[in-house]
């Protein structure tokens, strides 16, 4: 049996394209090569591994349990070497492409320059660019080659990503002026309990995940929220109360008025925070990342 070192991403690719194919023969069609060299090409990927990918018992070829798990990390893999390219190709023409850094709505423009200010103060020639991303959107803009580094709110890391809790944000109360909690300039978690609260709910299991939390600091006060969904994507979160003025939502905005003193920003008695969390594809350095983490360590 071969070493895991001598796993082949050529065949691996090929490995892909069978998997996601209905029948080898439309797969050797994909790849332009005959039927037959796809199926010595499988062979020999699975003789590389010492197991069978394959189960080859019926007309149509069934991932075995190996198969399955081979094919759950080839994207990740795959990608990986993509990107490990690009960076050497890079390397050799001496130019250094933009390190580029996906933000879920949540998280403000301002919120993710304070995470890379520490990398962007000592070294101000690095290039980095920030642009907002849905949360559905983050696994295949990684895969993609699009982003480079992911930030959402969240805790929970795709089975074939890497990531970590990259910080805390104070989480605050947005509220329209005409709400009654806007004459207060500090409010406890059990006052909204009698209060709407408005969140982003949107279909994605990846967008959930984020209400679950806000939800989980409710109940925890001693209340179950009563939610509104918000259907609204791509805006800041403190804009939903203006479309349902009488809800109020959680932010991590500074406290004040916003949007022309239409929307009030309340701090909370119990200051509970939400975090941060870092994604990016599994088997790749990169110094950049390297040091954006480890000044949110600090």
């Amino acid at each position: 049996m071969k070493s895991r070192d001598d796993l082949d991403l050529r065949r691996l690719r090929m490995f892909v394209t069978v998997a996601e194919a209905p029948s080898l023969r439309v797969a050797a069609e994909k790849m332009f090569m005959t039927q037959q060299a796809a199926s010595s090409a499988i062979k020999e990927l699975e003789r590389t591994l010492g197991v069978e990918l394959f189960s080859r018992s019926r007309r149509s070829l069934m991932l075995t349990p190996a198969g399955e798990t081979l094919y759950r990390g080839a994207a990740a893999l795959l990608a990986g070497g993509h990107q490990l390219t690009t960076l050497v190709q890079a390397a050799a023409s001496e130019s250094v492409p933009p390190y580029v850094i996906g933000h879920t709505p949540n998280l403000a423009t301002s919120e993710v320059f304070s995470i890379i200010e520490p990398v962007v103060v000592a070294d101000p020639s690095v290039p980095i660019t920030v642009r907002p991303i849905f949360a559905d959107q983050i696994r295949s803009s990684l895969l993609d080659g699009q982003i480079d580094l992911a930030l959402r709110r969240g805790i929970q890391t795709p089975p074939d990503l890497a990531g970590s809790v990259a910080g805390q944000h104070e989480l605050r109360l947005a509220v329209g002026r005409d709400h009654p909690l806007a004459q207060h300039d500090r409010v406890a978690l059990a006052d909204l309990a009698e209060h709407e609260i408005v969140v982003s709910v949107a279909e994605p299991e990846e967008d959930r995940e984020y209400v679950r939390l806000l939800i989980s600091i409710c109940q925890a006060a001693g209340f179950e929220p009563q939610i509104t969904a918000s259907r609204l994507r791509g805006t800041p979160p403190h804009t939903a109360v203006i479309a349902h003025p009488q809800a109020c939502t959680f932010v991590t905005n500074a406290p004040g008025w916003l949007y022309g003193n239409r929307i009030r920003i309340i701090e909370l008695n119990e200051t509970p925070t939400v975090p941060v969390q870092a994604m990016w594809l599994p088997h790749t350095s990169s110094g950049i990342r390297a040091s954006i983490l480890e000044a949110l360590r600090q």
